[in-house]
């Protein structure tokens, strides 16, 4: 009978990252055959905007080569593509998913709009995050179509309780303080966000909240100019989709022990590496050149929030 070698059991930390678009933000899909020319990334299943994990991770991984001791960034992302074979990296992030959304509202200049199915995958996510700090607790009841769920303070309101959002009018039926607070304090360390986030999150029918995801973002039209006749080049008018800013993101962000060999870091001490060399902006998605892109981050264990 062959001999079996067991395999050392190896811990793992899993946090929550979150991203929060500063600027518009262009996580590109390539070129597509439709009205617009460069779409932004979506899931194929609810057609939401999503940031692609190796993209995220790529991102960050330049971000602490260029901070850190290269040991300790080997060790969290794997080494170089030449050297690939030797050992993988002890982080592993997912794919960004939506949190929330800006829409344009009739007043309080704007709103963050989330949805029943955006909360239930988020509070399921947050299973694998092993600290009873980040349970969310969701609204006893959900809205219907045409409905909303904000604070009944929020300046959001109009005639007591309609909300105005791009063209369409929603009548709200109950508020979502406790979403709008573990948001608020979890997603983002800016105090006036924070404030901000506390009245002016909305939660919507799963249908409504698709609808602004899919047609609310940005659609830019770029042009290439001849540097002598200072026209437009042929075939150089082409849309871009952009993400506006404050865009709320989520990753899930797992460390295990370190696969380096001779190092022996355990899972904690990776995740505590990327806390503590978290840069506080990364810059996602292209024309970075333009200013687009710029993300502000935060890992949920991040010292100061509600822990």
């Amino acid at each position: 009978m062959a001999e079996t070698t067991a395999t050392p059991a190896t811990s793992t930390v899993t946090e929550l990252l979150f991203l929060h678009a500063q600027t518009s933000l262009h996580p590109g899909s390539g070129t597509a055959l439709g009205v617009v020319d460069l779409p932004i990334q979506r899931e194929r299943h609810t057609q939401w905007p999503i940031i692609p994990g190796s993209s995220l991770k790529g991102i960050l991984r330049d971000a602490y080569r260029r901070r850190g001791n290269d040991d300790d960034w080997i060790t969290a992302f794997g080494p170089e593509t030449a050297d690939a074979d030797k050992h993988a990296g002890a982080l592993s992030l997912t794919d960004a998913r939506i949190l929330a959304f800006p829409v344009r509202s009739l007043r309080g200049v704007f709103a963050w709009v989330t949805c029943k199915a955006v909360l239930t995958r988020l509070q399921r996510d947050l299973k694998l995050v092993p600290s009873k700090s980040n349970s969310l607790i969701l609204p006893q009841s959900w809205p219907d179509k045409d409905k909303a769920l904000c604070q009944q303070s929020a300046p959001l309101l109009v005639d007591g309780n309609k909300l105005v959002l791009e063209e369409f009018e929603f009548e709200r039926t109950g508020d979502a303080k406790e979403v709008a607070c573990w948001v608020s304090h979890r997603a983002v360390d800016d105090k006036a966000t924070k404030e901000l986030l506390n009245s002016h999150l909305v939660v919507l029918h799963d249908d409504d909240f698709t609808h602004f995801v899919r047609h609310a973002t940005e659609i830019v039209a770029r042009i290439g100019l001849d540097p002598e006749k200072k026209t437009v080049r042929e075939g150089a008018l082409f849309y871009q989709e952009c993400l506006p800013p404050e865009t709320l993101f989520y990753s899930l962000v797992f460390a295990n022990d370190s696969r380096k060999q001779g190092c022996k870091k355990k899972a904690p001490e990776i995740m505590s590496y990327l806390q503590n060399n978290l840069p506080p902006v990364i810059q996602i998605g292209g024309d970075e050149t333009t200013g687009k892109g710029l993300c502000a981050v935060k890992l949920s264990n991040k010292k100061g929030g509600v822990q």
